[in-house]
Protein backbone atom coordinates (compact mmCIF):
# COMPACT_ATOMS: atom_id res chain seq x y z
CA UNK A 1 0.00 0.00 0.00
CA UNK A 2 1.04 3.43 -0.98
CA UNK A 3 2.45 5.40 2.25
CA UNK A 4 -0.04 8.59 2.32
CA UNK A 5 2.72 10.06 4.55
CA UNK A 6 5.27 10.53 1.93
CA UNK A 7 3.39 12.52 -0.27
CA UNK A 8 2.20 15.04 2.61
CA UNK A 9 4.52 18.73 2.33
CA UNK A 10 4.22 20.24 6.20
CA UNK A 11 2.05 23.49 5.78
CA UNK A 12 3.72 26.56 6.83
CA UNK A 13 1.53 28.14 9.55
CA UNK A 14 0.92 31.68 9.83
CA UNK A 15 2.70 32.27 13.26
CA UNK A 16 5.96 30.37 11.40
CA UNK A 17 6.31 32.76 8.37
CA UNK A 18 6.19 35.72 10.62
CA UNK A 19 8.84 34.26 13.04
CA UNK A 20 10.82 33.26 9.90
CA UNK A 21 10.67 36.65 8.32
CA UNK A 22 11.53 38.44 11.78
CA UNK A 23 14.63 36.25 12.10
CA UNK A 24 15.35 36.84 8.26
CA UNK A 25 15.32 40.42 9.14
CA UNK A 26 17.73 40.52 11.97
CA UNK A 27 19.67 38.10 9.87
CA UNK A 28 20.16 40.80 7.23
CA UNK A 29 20.16 43.85 9.20
CA UNK A 30 23.89 42.17 11.35
CA UNK A 31 24.87 41.54 7.61
CA UNK A 32 24.61 44.91 6.50
CA UNK A 33 25.90 46.35 9.48
CA UNK A 34 28.75 44.09 9.31
CA UNK A 35 29.01 44.38 5.87
CA UNK A 36 29.07 48.25 6.57
CA UNK A 37 31.54 47.48 9.24
CA UNK A 38 34.63 45.54 6.76
CA UNK A 39 33.51 48.12 3.76
CA UNK A 40 34.29 51.03 6.34
CA UNK A 41 31.33 52.93 5.50
CA UNK A 42 30.64 54.36 8.80
CA UNK A 43 27.20 56.99 6.47
CA UNK A 44 25.29 53.06 6.82
CA UNK A 45 26.65 52.23 10.33
CA UNK A 46 25.12 55.68 11.73
CA UNK A 47 22.13 54.90 9.61
CA UNK A 48 21.76 51.57 10.65
CA UNK A 49 21.89 52.84 14.33
CA UNK A 50 19.23 55.03 14.49
CA UNK A 51 17.09 55.01 10.83
CA UNK A 52 14.03 57.15 11.48
CA UNK A 53 17.01 59.77 12.71
CA UNK A 54 18.70 59.21 9.64
CA UNK A 55 15.85 59.71 7.50
CA UNK A 56 14.37 62.83 9.73
CA UNK A 57 17.30 64.82 9.72
CA UNK A 58 19.59 63.71 6.50
CA UNK A 59 16.67 62.84 4.38
CA UNK A 60 14.46 64.93 5.20
CA UNK A 61 11.92 62.30 5.20
CA UNK A 62 8.68 62.05 7.38
CA UNK A 63 8.74 58.46 7.57
CA UNK A 64 8.00 57.52 10.98
CA UNK A 65 9.15 53.46 10.58
CA UNK A 66 9.97 51.72 13.70
CA UNK A 67 13.63 50.09 13.52
CA UNK A 68 14.63 50.45 17.43
CA UNK A 69 14.04 46.77 17.43
CA UNK A 70 16.53 46.12 14.89
CA UNK A 71 18.84 48.55 16.33
CA UNK A 72 18.78 46.61 19.92
CA UNK A 73 20.49 44.16 18.46
CA UNK A 74 23.73 45.55 18.70
CA UNK A 75 22.76 47.43 22.35
CA UNK A 76 25.65 45.29 23.76
CA UNK A 77 28.09 46.44 20.98
CA UNK A 78 27.81 50.37 21.61
CA UNK A 79 31.20 51.02 23.19
CA UNK A 80 32.83 48.78 20.65
CA UNK A 81 30.90 50.81 17.77
CA UNK A 82 31.13 53.73 19.80
CA UNK A 83 35.23 53.36 19.54
CA UNK A 84 35.04 52.26 15.89
CA UNK A 85 33.59 55.44 14.64
CA UNK A 86 34.86 58.10 16.86
CA UNK A 87 38.09 58.03 14.39
CA UNK A 88 36.73 59.69 11.43
CA UNK A 89 34.08 61.61 13.85
CA UNK A 90 36.99 63.10 15.75
CA UNK A 91 38.80 63.87 12.78
CA UNK A 92 36.29 66.17 11.21
CA UNK A 93 35.62 67.63 14.33
CA UNK A 94 39.23 68.79 14.73
CA UNK A 95 38.17 71.07 12.00
CA UNK A 96 35.29 72.13 12.69
CA UNK A 97 35.91 72.90 16.22
CA UNK A 98 39.71 72.74 16.08
CA UNK A 99 39.54 74.21 20.03
CA UNK A 100 37.94 70.77 21.16
CA UNK A 101 39.95 68.03 22.58
CA UNK A 102 39.28 64.41 23.74
CA UNK A 103 40.50 62.04 25.77
CA UNK A 104 39.20 58.07 25.34
CA UNK A 105 38.91 57.60 29.37
CA UNK A 106 37.25 53.79 28.50
CA UNK A 107 36.75 52.43 24.93
CA UNK A 108 33.98 54.62 23.57
CA UNK A 109 33.63 56.61 26.41
CA UNK A 110 35.38 60.68 25.42
CA UNK A 111 35.84 63.91 27.97
CA UNK A 112 36.18 66.94 26.13
CA UNK A 113 38.79 69.81 26.91
CA UNK A 114 38.35 73.03 25.91
CA UNK A 115 42.03 74.26 24.11
CA UNK A 116 45.17 72.96 24.95
CA UNK A 117 46.49 75.68 26.89
CA UNK A 118 47.44 75.20 30.64
CA UNK A 119 44.62 74.87 33.24
CA UNK A 120 42.27 74.41 30.25
CA UNK A 121 38.74 73.00 31.76
CA UNK A 122 36.78 70.28 31.33
CA UNK A 123 33.89 71.16 28.74
CA UNK A 124 31.44 67.51 28.92
CA UNK A 125 31.55 64.11 27.01
CA UNK A 126 31.64 63.53 23.41
CA UNK A 127 28.43 61.31 22.57
CA UNK A 128 29.98 59.34 19.20
CA UNK A 129 26.67 57.10 18.46
CA UNK A 130 24.65 59.98 18.29
CA UNK A 131 27.06 62.68 17.19
CA UNK A 132 26.07 64.99 19.64
CA UNK A 133 28.22 67.28 22.36
CA UNK A 134 26.82 66.58 26.23
CA UNK A 135 28.91 69.91 27.26
CA UNK A 136 29.00 70.36 31.36
CA UNK A 137 26.40 72.39 31.83
CA UNK A 138 27.99 74.81 34.58
CA UNK A 139 30.80 75.22 32.23
CA UNK A 140 29.01 76.03 29.20
CA UNK A 141 26.88 78.56 31.02
CA UNK A 142 29.74 80.34 32.50
CA UNK A 143 31.06 80.64 28.65
CA UNK A 144 27.67 82.14 27.30
CA UNK A 145 27.40 84.72 30.13
CA UNK A 146 31.18 85.44 29.42
CA UNK A 147 29.87 86.47 25.73
CA UNK A 148 26.87 88.19 27.27
CA UNK A 149 29.23 90.15 29.50
CA UNK A 150 31.48 90.82 26.70
CA UNK A 151 28.70 93.50 25.07
CA UNK A 152 29.08 95.33 27.98
CA UNK A 153 33.02 95.72 27.92
CA UNK A 154 32.68 93.07 31.33
CA UNK A 155 34.35 89.79 32.23
CA UNK A 156 32.43 87.27 33.78
CA UNK A 157 34.15 87.36 37.47
CA UNK A 158 34.08 91.08 37.19
CA UNK A 159 31.63 92.16 39.90
CA UNK A 160 33.08 89.16 42.00
CA UNK A 161 36.64 90.50 42.11
CA UNK A 162 35.31 94.43 42.25
CA UNK A 163 33.37 92.91 45.50
CA UNK A 164 36.54 90.99 46.86
CA UNK A 165 38.73 94.60 46.21
CA UNK A 166 36.38 96.34 48.17
CA UNK A 167 36.54 94.19 51.30
CA UNK A 168 39.96 93.70 51.12
CA UNK A 169 40.40 97.79 51.03
CA UNK A 170 37.98 97.83 54.41
CA UNK A 171 40.07 95.06 56.10
CA UNK A 172 43.24 97.77 55.50
CA UNK A 173 41.24 100.60 56.80
CA UNK A 174 40.95 98.53 59.90
CA UNK A 175 44.32 97.83 60.50
CA UNK A 176 45.44 101.34 59.31
CA UNK A 177 42.95 102.63 62.25
CA UNK A 178 44.08 100.78 64.78
CA UNK A 179 45.58 103.91 66.78
CA UNK A 180 42.60 105.66 66.49
CA UNK A 181 40.39 103.26 67.65
CA UNK A 182 42.79 102.53 71.13
CA UNK A 183 42.25 106.41 71.17
CA UNK A 184 38.89 106.28 70.73
CA UNK A 185 38.43 103.68 73.96
CA UNK A 186 40.18 105.55 75.74
CA UNK A 187 37.78 108.62 75.77
CA UNK A 188 35.07 106.73 76.02
CA UNK A 189 36.38 104.37 78.95
CA UNK A 190 36.78 107.76 80.83
CA UNK A 191 32.94 108.99 80.02
CA UNK A 192 31.72 105.75 80.82
CA UNK A 193 33.85 106.47 84.31
CA UNK A 194 32.28 109.70 84.27
CA UNK A 195 28.56 108.42 83.90
CA UNK A 196 29.19 105.93 86.25
CA UNK A 197 30.40 108.39 88.85
CA UNK A 198 27.31 110.73 88.21
CA UNK A 199 24.74 111.72 90.75
CA UNK A 200 21.16 111.28 89.48
CA UNK A 201 18.20 111.92 90.88
CA UNK A 202 15.75 109.01 90.23
CA UNK A 203 13.51 110.41 87.60
CA UNK A 204 17.48 111.21 85.50
CA UNK A 205 18.46 107.01 86.23
CA UNK A 206 16.54 106.38 82.99
CA UNK A 207 18.51 108.86 80.85
CA UNK A 208 22.00 107.62 82.72
CA UNK A 209 21.26 104.42 82.33
CA UNK A 210 20.55 104.65 78.73
CA UNK A 211 23.29 107.20 77.93
CA UNK A 212 25.80 104.61 79.86
CA UNK A 213 24.79 101.67 77.44
CA UNK A 214 25.32 103.81 74.18
CA UNK A 215 29.02 103.97 75.26
CA UNK A 216 29.10 100.28 76.30
CA UNK A 217 27.78 99.85 72.86
CA UNK A 218 30.57 101.65 70.97
CA UNK A 219 33.22 100.31 73.03
CA UNK A 220 31.73 96.67 72.00
CA UNK A 221 31.74 97.82 68.44
CA UNK A 222 35.67 98.77 68.44
CA UNK A 223 36.40 95.59 70.49
CA UNK A 224 34.66 93.77 66.90
CA UNK A 225 37.17 95.91 64.92
CA UNK A 226 39.64 94.65 66.82
CA UNK A 227 38.97 91.54 66.71
CA UNK A 228 38.54 91.54 62.69
CA UNK A 229 41.26 93.61 62.82
CA UNK A 230 43.81 90.91 63.99
CA UNK A 231 42.62 88.78 61.15
CA UNK A 232 42.57 91.05 58.37
CA UNK A 233 46.01 89.92 57.17
CA UNK A 234 45.06 86.43 57.08
CA UNK A 235 41.44 87.57 55.16
CA UNK A 236 43.67 90.43 52.62
CA UNK A 237 45.69 87.60 51.40
CA UNK A 238 43.46 84.81 51.31
CA UNK A 239 41.31 87.50 49.19
CA UNK A 240 44.83 87.84 46.56
CA UNK A 241 44.44 84.08 46.34
CA UNK A 242 40.65 84.35 45.37
CA UNK A 243 41.04 87.44 43.21
CA UNK A 244 44.21 85.41 41.48
CA UNK A 245 41.95 82.59 40.61
CA UNK A 246 38.77 84.37 39.29
CA UNK A 247 41.50 86.09 37.22
CA UNK A 248 42.76 83.22 35.83
CA UNK A 249 39.46 81.54 35.26
CA UNK A 250 38.75 84.94 33.16
CA UNK A 251 41.52 84.48 31.34
CA UNK A 252 40.70 80.65 30.11
CA UNK A 253 37.17 82.30 29.27
CA UNK A 254 38.89 84.94 27.05
CA UNK A 255 40.89 82.38 25.53
CA UNK A 256 37.95 80.14 24.77
CA UNK A 257 35.47 83.34 24.05
CA UNK A 258 38.42 84.31 21.71
CA UNK A 259 38.80 80.71 19.95
CA UNK A 260 34.83 80.23 19.11
CA UNK A 261 34.93 83.89 17.55
CA UNK A 262 37.50 83.08 15.29
CA UNK A 263 35.97 79.68 13.84
CA UNK A 264 32.11 80.92 14.56
CA UNK A 265 32.85 85.12 15.05
CA UNK A 266 29.86 84.54 17.90
CA UNK A 267 27.92 82.11 20.49
CA UNK A 268 24.73 81.60 18.43
CA UNK A 269 26.23 80.51 15.26
CA UNK A 270 28.35 78.35 17.75
CA UNK A 271 25.04 76.77 19.55
CA UNK A 272 23.63 76.40 15.80
CA UNK A 273 26.35 74.32 14.26
CA UNK A 274 26.23 72.25 17.70
CA UNK A 275 22.69 71.74 16.97
CA UNK A 276 23.08 70.86 13.39
CA UNK A 277 26.30 68.58 13.99
CA UNK A 278 24.75 64.90 13.12
CA UNK A 279 23.06 65.91 10.16
CA UNK A 280 26.37 68.03 8.95
CA UNK A 281 28.45 65.54 9.95
CA UNK A 282 26.81 62.60 7.74
CA UNK A 283 26.18 65.13 5.47
CA UNK A 284 29.92 65.51 5.19
CA UNK A 285 30.22 61.65 4.77
CA UNK A 286 27.97 61.37 1.73
CA UNK A 287 30.19 64.21 0.41
CA UNK A 288 32.90 62.03 1.04
CA UNK A 289 31.52 59.17 -1.64
CA UNK A 290 30.45 56.84 1.24
CA UNK A 291 26.99 56.10 -0.59
CA UNK A 292 24.46 58.54 -1.60
CA UNK A 293 21.78 59.63 0.97
CA UNK A 294 19.07 57.82 -1.04
CA UNK A 295 20.46 54.48 -1.57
Amino acid sequence: MPNNNEDKTQEVTPGQAQLDSSITQKINYLQTLQSALNDHDDRQIYELIDRTRYEREVKKSRSTTKTQELADLVADDHEQLSHYLSEKLIDYLGKTYPFFYYDEVKDGEFDIYFGNWWDRRKFGKLDVLNVAFEFDETEYNKLKRAFELDALNQRYNTDNIADITANSAELQKLIEGQDERDHEKEKLRQQLKDVSQKSTLPWDSGKVKEERQGIVDQLSKLADDDEEAINANKKIKENDEKILKLSKEDTILTYEKQSIQQKFEDFSHFESHNQSLYTDYLTNLIGKGQVKADD
